[in-house]
């Protein structure tokens, strides 16, 4: 599988591969990288110009080694050096093609800047003159070095002064940083070069079209509508109707044999009518609990656990999980719900997404699925993965019904609950983009688009 790997792996795996490549060999990799990638940034090199902000750290020699290869391609290139010692050979290498270095930020406007200032191994914010330096250059693109100077590489966390990158060139494998919030969303667009690594399993990783295609159930030639799998559907009430339709709808996408509606007998028959093919109660291989279930959450709640199946716990059954439930089950929060559930505060929830769903999925005993811009999916052992699909019009109400049917019915169909949360995610996210096509959407328009792209893996 194409899977992206925590930095804390990969700096180990680079660690070994040095030991048996020529010193300077993953650098000049790099940094011939770094530069054919500021030159399709930039469309050509010849007249163009672009300023290095150099640290003291590799990314650093990086940046100086990718500015030597620009003047030779006609691109006139300044450094600033924003630390007091920095890569020798590499500000060597840039001078001796012709490069300059300022003293202040002086004279012609870049076309671009390239940020070398830290790099892997810094902790999150700039040093003042560093803040300074970026500050002073806003409006101009930015192209960052492995990742945007000033971020948790390790955490996705924010804390303090950070570039704000349009573009960012990796190096080997995509850091923590380039997939979880906030720290993603300062990365722009993520190029990864590869450096001809060997990598080990990682801790987090974010899901490729081949790995969920892997994933995904199929029915085998002795295939009837039982042993693919039965979801039932707890949701709604006479108050949020709607909430049952659309979780029924994602349910309803054709990867489970059948889907079974046990809300509400006021629900029912709306259900029914826009859903002939959904049957009354009866056994089943996971349920689906809490959308839209207002005052009758709790109740269900305990009719699906007593079952002892798996359950995907949603919207206002959330609100009745005070410590592990006893049976294989996926939590869906949003940042409010999942604060609500650890007794923290949204905004902390937030800043620290990776840390707070980890927290939870370890004292829940289950599998938490923290929906927002990058959805994460944590195990209790601390495992991620990161959904990278979506567009932002996704944030609407309803589509979090959505998501928990299509979740159910991969659990009914034999998915771990770990599969299942994170392949659902990000077919739900695919969907969503497929059919927002850059413009606004409901969430009925996404659970329709399920089955088009369940039907392009497959």
């Amino acid at each position: 599988m194409r899977l992206a790997h925590t930095v804390a792996q990969v700096r180990d795996s680079e660690h070994d591969l040095v030991r048996t490549v020529p010193e300077g060999t993953l650098m000049h990799r790099a940094a011939a990288g770094l530069a054919h990638a500021v030159l399709d940034f930039l469309g050509g090199g010849y007249g163009r110009r672009v300023l290095l902000l150099v640290g003291a750290g590799d990314n650093g020699g990086d940046a100086l080694y990718a500015g030597a290869l620009l003047r030779r391609r006609g691109v006139a290139v300044d450094v600033l050096l924003l630390a007091s010692r920095h890569h020798e050979a590499g500000l060597a290498a840039l001078l001796a093609a012709g490069g300059s270095v300022l003293e202040s930020l002086v004279g012609p406007s870049p076309d671009v800047v390239v940020d070398g200032i830290v790099g892997i191994g810094g902790r999150p914010g700039l040093t003042a003159a560093a803040a300074a330096a970026v500050a002073s250059l806003d409006g101009i693109p930015v192209v960052s070095v492995d990742v945007p100077s000033g971020v948790g590489v390790d955490t996705g966390e924010l804390d303090g002064p950070h570039v704000v990158a349009d573009v960012t060139i990796t190096f080997g494998t995509h850091k923590v940083a380039h997939l979880v919030d906030p720290a993603a969303a300062a990365c722009g667009a993520v190029h990864l070069v590869d450096l001809g690594l060997a990598l080990p399993e990682a801790a987090v990783e974010a899901l490729q079209p081949a790995d969920v295609a892997r994933l995904l159930p199929r029915p085998g030639g002795a295939a009837h509508k039982y042993n693919r799998g039965v979801v039932g559907i707890r949701a709604g009430s006479p108050t949020y109707p709607g909430a049952a339709l659309l979780c029924v709808a994602g349910a309803s996408c054709g990867l489970v044999g059948m889907v079974r509606y046990a809300g509400p007998h006021a629900v029912a028959d709306q259900v029914r009518l826009v859903h002939p093919e959904v049957v009354g109660p009866g056994r089943v291989q996971a349920w689906v609990v809490g959308p839209g279930g207002g005052e009758d959450a709790a109740a269900e709640l305990e009719s699906a656990l007593s079952d002892e199946v798996p359950v995907v716990i949603d919207a206002d059954a959330l609100g009745h999980v005070v410590g592990p439930v006893g049976v294989p089950c996926v939590l869906t929060p949003h940042a409010g719900e999942l604060a609500a559930m650890l007794g923290s505060a949204r905004d902390d929830v937030e800043a620290r997404p990776l840390e707070h769903a980890r927290a939870a999925a370890e004292r829940f005993e289950a599998v938490v699925l923290l929906k927002g811009r990058r959805t994460l999916t944590a195990r209790p052992d601390g495992r991620v993965r990161v959904t990278t699909t979506g567009v932002p019009w996704l944030a609407t109400a309803g589509a979090g019904d959505v998501l928990a049917g299509v979740i159910g019915s991969l659990l009914a169909a034999g998915l771990s609950p770990w599969d299942a949360a994170s392949v659902g995610s990000w077919v739900h996210g695919a969907a969503a983009t497929e059919v927002s096509a850059g413009g606004p959407l409901v969430a009925g328009d996404v659970a329709h688009a399920v089955g088009s792209v369940l039907r392009s893996l497959l």
